[in-house]
């Protein structure tokens, strides 16, 4: 098989949000700070026709969930990006920048409900429309890491404080 030969992926689901402007949504699902309302936005996440209502059956219970998204306005990508806080330029695949090599994302969000054809969440950080490739249940033994490095965000939080980032930026 040849390692870069292109794969295809399909939607299993697109979110209904409030965000429907890249200046609208929050840089990371809990930095709210200069959001319109400066609280966790709520969305649905709405299954695809075809998707079996078995596959999401068993989420009832978990807290959060990890969305695997698609940068669906995304439009190309630069090995450098300037991320919202950290100064200079950093390598892309150090950010959570939304112009990547492959413009995917990934996001926890917390699960409100388990709908009939659709999850009700809060937390999200995804405009609306954006297709969502995939969902996982979030484990803490398995997804939490509190103590663990974060490279250059780490020397940023020492010089300007933890959870500095700055919230969407107002057009001009």
């Amino acid at each position: 098989m040849d390692e870069s030969a292109p794969f295809t992926a399909h939607p299993i689901a697109h979110v209904r949000s409030p965000y429907a402007r890249r200046i609208d949504a929050p840089h990371q699902s809990t930095v709210v700070a200069g959001t319109e309302t400066g609280a966790e936005a709520e969305a649905r996440i709405e299954f695809v026709d075809g998707l079996p209502a078995e596959a999401f059956r068993d989420l009832a219970g978990f807290g959060r969930v990890w969305l695997i998204f698609v940068f669906h306005r995304s439009e190309g990508w630069k090995p450098l990006v300037r991320p919202p806080r950290g100064g200079g330029k950093r390598g892309v695949l150090a950010t959570r920048s939304p112009h990547r090599p492959n413009a995917i994302g990934l996001s926890a969000v917390e699960l409100l409900a388990v709908e009939e054809r659709a999850l009700r969440v809060r937390g999200v950080d995804l405009l609306d429309g954006t297709p969502i490739l995939d969902i996982k249940p979030y484990v803490p033994y398995a997804d939490a890491f509190p103590a663990t490095p974060a490279g250059w965000i780490d020397a940023i939080d020492a010089a300007q404080g933890r959870h500095s980032a700055p919230g969407p930026k107002r057009p001009r």
